[in-house]
């Protein structure tokens, strides 16, 4: 399966209520929407190398995982280390 970057843009604009949502710019509670559209477009893309993989013998949960890692734990360890810096400046 080809990579289509029409994924990635759909993904960007699902992102925009979501932001807006938290900013309160916007008057109602639909960001969920963008939220659902977001992990199924990534769900999508993630699943779709699985097949190529599989046919290409280099198929293995444990190399799916450290991807799934690598890309997602990067952030909240961000967060969390700032957090925990901010916390330190107020006291």
């Amino acid at each position: 399966m080809k990579y289509g970057p029409e994924i990635d843009g759909r993904r960007a604009i699902a992102v925009i209520p979501v932001i807006l949502f938290h900013d309160g710019a916007l008057p109602f509670e639909g960001a969920y929407v963008g939220v659902d559209v977001f992990v199924v477009s990534s769900g999508y893309l993630i699943a779709s190398t699985i097949p190529a993989e599989h046919e290409a013998g280099t198929c293995s949960i444990a190399r799916f995982n450290e991807r799934r890692a690598k890309r997602n734990l990067p952030a909240p360890f961000v967060v969390m280390g700032a957090r925990q810096y901010l916390i330190g400046q107020h006291k």
